[in-house]
């Protein structure tokens, strides 16, 4: 908030709402429907910086956007996915969000190019008093709520990650982020070069190969790619025998516990997961392709996320001589390409820098309790909701080895409890509190990916026991926020 606005003298005269969501993405869409159908009689509003609902799915528009993740997980347990493909391109699933937003009604609550610039807690008051900046004229106004629900994710959407490259500035053609892709861009006959190895880049590959004279990834370390069907046939056997919502219901739990069950083979075997992982790869690439250079990396699966690559689009165009594979370093870029470290040049009419996300925790929105600066990196996260010390806050981050969904499912959910105990006893006010000072921390999200490690030191920590560590997975936090109590000896309130 800024200087000259004092949580007091701001708030006064201001509208007051029960619950504000920043941001009307997949979270702050499911936390909208989980109060308009659970709490009808609260009020709230959903604040989205830009002009449409969707958050990433909105933003992304890079060719061949997928999930890579299920729908029938990825989706809200509440509403059945009905399209025959489980591993669903970006239009498909933003169509899917704003039919949410129709169905419950949710409309009336976003109000768009909001963007939070500041809140502001006061105990005495209890309540969050919040400045907004309207996007398109730059005028500020204050919003006033009971609780403060972030579900902005945890990466920027103005910019993504993209790293020094030498030379960069020299190649005479267009260099692209996916995060922003321009719609005027032709690359239909050109030679391509994507820059990275992750889930981007395997996703553009076989897109742009479809119209590219020629597609090269190149990599500076391999990742695990692994062949999924992009139908899931059981599931839509299952709908069609049980009916829509429940034969969903019980594809979803299917699809959970088989997702459950790869990562844990992955964690207790790497050794027979990396062989499992090898064998689908050879099958799929042609005879004598060097797998285990291009597809065989340094670390053990599930250390970063695994790629899925639905029906095995990436090998079939690498199969098809559309799009290759290079591993080595970029020494520097030129005028019309790239020379690697080996001293090979690569030609490159369109470059394109898949290089990953920049983190910015809680929508980078500055917090203040009673006049003192909120340090996320300095709290403790509670459940995997909370964070320690700040009263009347939740905000919602997703599994990064299972569909984001069900952990924002849960923690709604969660939530909804929470709010009925507090009406039930007369309680205003809700804060996490570490009762041991000296209790063992740990990064938030225990994970290897490149954009979590560069951001380690802006997120929040977990502690090593109950409800202080956060659960990493599912199962573990279904126990904790689906049927566990929301009351806990480290949970105050007041009223």
């Amino acid at each position: 908030m800024s200087a000259s606005v004092s949580a007091s003298a701001a708030s006064d005269g201001a509208e007051h709402l029960d619950v504000l969501v920043v941001g009307a993405g997949i979270s702050g869409i499911g936390a909208g429907r989980h109060l308009a159908v659970e709490h009808p009689g609260r009020s709230f509003a959903i604040l989205e910086a830009r002009d449409g609902c969707g958050g990433t799915w909105d933003l992304f528009r890079y060719p061949g956007v997928r999930s890579d993740s299920d729908l029938y997980t990825f989706g809200y347990a509440f509403k059945p996915w009905r399209h025959r493909e489980s591993i669903a391109r970006g239009p498909q699933i933003l169509d899917y969000l704003r039919e949410t937003v129709r169905e419950h009604g949710l409309e009336r609550h976003i109000r768009y190019r909001r963007r939070v610039v500041g809140a502001s807690w006061s105990t005495e008051r209890a309540r969050w008093t919040v400045e907004v900046e309207h996007t398109g004229t730059g005028e500020r106004t204050v919003l006033t709520c009971g609780w403060l629900f972030c579900a902005a994710g945890y990466f920027r959407y103005d910019r993504g990650h993209t790293p020094h490259f030498a030379g960069l500035d020299r190649f005479a053609g267009p260099v692209v982020h996916p995060q922003h892709w321009p719609a005027d861009l032709d690359h239909g006959g050109r030679r391509v070069l994507v820059v990275g190895s992750g889930a981007t880049a395997v996703t553009l590959v076989p897109a742009l190969a479809e119209r590219a004279a020629h597609v090269t990834m190149l990599q500076r370390t391999p990742t695990y790619v692994m062949p999924v069907p992009r139908r899931d046939a059981v599931a839509v056997l299952l709908r069609r025998v049980l009916g829509e919502r429940r034969g969903h219901a019980l594809a979803r739990r299917r699809n959970i516990a088989k997702q459950h069950a790869v990562w844990a083979f992955c964690r207790r075997h790497p050794g027979a997961a990396r062989r499992i992982i090898r064998r689908a790869n050879v099958r799929r690439l042609p005879p004598g392709y060097p797998v285990d250079e291009h597809f065989r990396p340094p670390y053990d699966p599930w250390d970063q996320r695994l790629c899925a690559v639905p029906d095995g689009d990436l090998f079939g165009a690498i199969g098809s001589g559309r799009a290759s594979v290079v591993t080595d370093r970029i020494e520097r870029f030129t005028e019309h390409g790239v020379r690697l470290a080996s001293g090979r040049e690569l030609a490159a009419d369109v470059v394109v820098t898949a290089t990953g996300l920049e983190v910015r925790p809680f929508g980078g929105i500055p917090l203040r309790v009673d006049g003192v600066a909120v340090r996320p990196a300095g709290t403790v996260a509670y459940k995997g909701v909370m964070l320690s010390g700040v009263p009347n806050f939740v905000y919602a981050i997703g599994y990064p080895n299972a569909s984001w969904t069900l952990k924002v499912d849960l923690l709604c959910a969660h939530f909804g409890r929470l709010l009925a105990h507090m009406d039930r006893h007369g309680h205003r006010i809700c804060r996490p509190e570490v009762a041991d000072p000296g209790m063992p921390l740990r990064p938030l999200l225990d994970f290897a990916a490149g954009y979590l490690r560069r951001a380690a030191d802006l997120l929040p920590r977990q502690g090593d026991r109950a409800p202080w560590r956060t659960p990493s997975g599912y199962r573990e936090d279904a126990r904790l926020l689906g049927a566990g109590p929301v009351t806990d000896p480290e949970l105050h309130f007041s009223s």
